[in-house]
């Protein structure tokens, strides 16, 4: 008897080890050992450019979903147009920050609603250091329940959400809102409780820049596991046990990308970051990963929102590259959406 039980015993913690090991693409239904990208394009419904950029990214190139600012002047103009396109994956890019200089927007929930999510200018404020600062988690949820609303109002049906300038997995109060939102509605939201290797590397970003700028950069040196990470596999269980689906890893710092030089051409920055995209997916562990992007298809005028068109402009060239889209063919990896994320979701007991 005594043998039969340590048997049992055994067996369970073999079955718990391997659950354990498993990946959430694996979970989802995707092969042991496939590379499952989401190629995700941010800030849908910034401007007009913003929107034409996902369009391009997501018709014409290898971007798979993107997300809409709903406070935005252009929010509806692409969530009426997602609306009419059931193919496009378009979730919310739930924002509490106005970051521009003078290109800015108030909270949906209104400004007298919005006690401590506004600054001096009755807009969001420009930093999520001042986001945490002030607004409390209370707030923070009507918010983003305002801004569902509204999506709702126009037609949207969100195939996710997730986070403007990352200010919803900063604070951890805030964290526990979004996932109780996205449980309510059945909405996923974005989160990666896996391995975390990329995301690790693009949070660790600005800390190895500042020790080269300072001479103290070793390569290989051990850095110190950033704040979000040390609970993502805890949240991660959180989400999947609420039905949601769940990403392994995600890549935030495509925005950081640029080839030296002070006469780079437009085409040569997006095969710049194509080339980057391609060394990313080469590093990448097996698992689901959202690849985040910020296309812009711009004009000079671009220049009076942000001095990030640049950038954004590259970022929509990437996503057209067809040396990327080779790649990607030929080394088999896989693409899907959130939309395909949620139904093998509903699909796994």
């Amino acid at each position: 008897m005594k043998t039969y039980l340590l048997l049992i015993n055994l067996l369970l913690l073999v079955m718990q080890e391997t659950s354990a090991q498993q990946t959430y693409a694996e979970k989802l239904g995707w092969p042991k050992g496939a590379k499952v990208i989401i190629f995700h394009v941010d800030d849908a419904g910034m401007s007009h450019y913003s929107n034409e950029g996902a369009k391009k990214s997501i018709q014409s190139g290898i971007a798979t979903s993107c997300s809409i600012m709903m406070p935005c002047p252009w929010a509806a103009s692409f969530a009426k147009f997602a609306s009419a396109n059931p193919g496009m994956d378009a979730g919310l890019h739930l924002t509490l920050t106005s970051e521009w200089q003078d290109y800015r927007w108030p909270p949906l929930n209104g400004i007298t609603h919005s006690e401590g999510l506004v600054d001096d200018e009755g807009c969001m404020w420009h930093e999520v250091e001042d986001v945490i600062k002030h607004a409390s988690p209370d707030v923070v949820e009507q918010e983003i329940r305002a801004q569902l609303s509204r999506a709702l109002k126009l037609g949207l049906k969100p195939t996710h959400m997730d986070s403007h300038m990352g200010t919803l997995f900063a604070h951890i109060p805030y964290l526990e809102r979004y996932i109780k939102v996205g449980a309510e509605f059945g909405i996923p939201v974005m989160f990666p409780g896996g391995n975390n290797q990329l995301l690790k590397e693009c949070l660790n970003n600005p800390l190895v820049k500042k020790l080269k700028a300072e001479g103290k950069w070793k390569e290989g040196m051990e850095l110190p596991e950033p704040e979000i990470t040390k609970r993502s596999a805890e949240f991660g269980q959180k989400i999947w046990a609420a039905g949601l689906p769940v990403l392994d890893d995600l890549h935030t710092i495509s925005g950081d990308w640029k080839p030296e030089g002070s006469d780079v051409t437009p085409e040569q920055w997006g095969k710049y970051k194509a080339q980057k995209f391609i060394e990313t997916i080469r590093k990448m562990q097996p698992g689901v990963a959202m690849m985040i992007v910020h296309s812009s298809d711009v004009t000079d005028d671009f220049k009076y929102i942000s001095a990030s068109g640049g950038s954004r402009y590259a970022d929509m060239r990437s996503m057209l590259d067809p040396e990327l889209k080779n790649f990607i063919q030929s080394e088999g990896i896989i693409l899907t959406t959130w939309k395909e994320m949620m139904e093998r979701r509903k699909k796994v007991k």
